[in-house]
């Protein structure tokens, strides 16, 4: 009697090995990519790369779009009761952050952010949440040299133009972004009293397009406009209340950011508009990169580095087709 119990307590111990043996292999690994404007260009590159790394590694990918702060916290209940093991997110609201913490620790999920960077209530980095974003400002850096150097090429008096700065301050990204192509642009001469803050309400062209055209109706006496943002899309809207206001692309230089396929779209018309050139970011090291990183983290204990900022590379009408090839886009 005893041997058989003993025997019998062998084949449970086997097939509890064999279980969780099974519950480790790549077919069992689940990833959740969660982002805050699923429409958005930007936001569906990243989830196709994220594609390519589950298909790659093998493992479930999870997209979700959550644009606000009570479908975040749903988003990573979700996440739980489909036996996720970790996500990555750009969050709606970077201030959500000790939130966001929180309720992956109480659902036992690992965290990752990309994009946007959680801060805490002082407002400071969330350093133990590791991190793939963009220097900012030195992604907003190259968007005012290069709105300079083209206002050089044209022979543009700085005292006779205007520029748009698309503002979107509540996030911390985004005002870097812009500070730095202000920063730029005043280093290369342009008065900083032409600068015209247009803040948008949220970061589409339509709310850019409102702001840009209140700006420019208030601003009057300028006879040439650049024009720079947090993304393409700010700066396509900037490009079309200036269309309206009939400068066309002669008298307009727009310089938006992320390469986009909207920029794309721009470039491919017969004819140029004010939309004049995008720094490319590439959205495969964004979503691909973060994914593998997250997989390597549930699958072998990996963890990411906790900090990874990329550049980008400017693109216009002229090289844009070549420059996506070398960046293997």
């Amino acid at each position: 009697m005893k041997m058989k119990i003993a025997l019998g307590l062998k084949a449970l111990a086997l097939a509890l090995a064999l279980s969780a043996c099974s519950s480790g292999s790549n077919d069992q690994v689940k990833i959740g990519f969660v982002v805050k404007q699923p429409e958005e260009p930007w936001f569906q590159d990243e989830w196709k790369y994220a594609e390519q790394a589950a298909k790659e590694k093998g493992f479930t990918l999870v997209k979700i779009g959550a644009p606000d702060g009570g479908q975040v916290l749903t988003a990573i209940d979700n996440l739980k009761s489909q036996h996720a093991q970790g996500f990555i997110i750009c969050t709606p609201d970077v201030k959500l952050g000790p939130s966001i913490v929180a309720k992956a620790k109480a659902d036992g999920l690992k965290l990752m952010t990309v994009d946007d960077r959680l801060v805490d209530g002082a407002g400071q980095p969330l350093a133990s949440v590791p991190h793939m974003g963009i220097s900012a400002t030195k992604i907003g850096e190259q968007v005012g040299q290069a709105i300079a150097d083209e206002m050089k090429k044209r022979g543009w008096k700085p005292e006779d133009t205007g520029a748009l700065r698309i503002a979107y301050d509540q996030l911390p990204t985004a005002k870097e972004r812009t500070d730095g192509a202000v920063d730029a642009l005043t280093a290369a001469g342009f008065p900083k009293a032409n600068i015209v803050n247009a803040p948008e309400a949220k970061t589409d062209t339509e709310n850019a397009f409102n702001a840009a055209n209140i700006a420019i109706t208030q601003n009057p006496t300028y006879k040439h406009w650049v024009a720079f943002g947090l993304n393409d899309e700010a700066v396509l809207g900037a490009v079309r209340a200036a269309e309206g206001r009939g400068f066309r692309a002669g008298d307009m230089i727009g310089v938006g950011i992320g390469g986009s396929q909207s920029a794309l779209n721009e470039f491919a018309k017969p004819e140029a508009t004010g939309f004049f050139g995008s720094v490319l970011i590439s959205p495969k090291r964004h979503g691909y990169e973060t994914s593998i990183n997250m997989y390597e983290w549930i699958k072998n204990g990996k963890a990411p580095p906790a900090l990874t900022l990329t550049t980008g590379q400017l693109i216009t009408r002229d090289n844009a087709a070549q420059v996506r090839k070398d960046m293997g886009l």
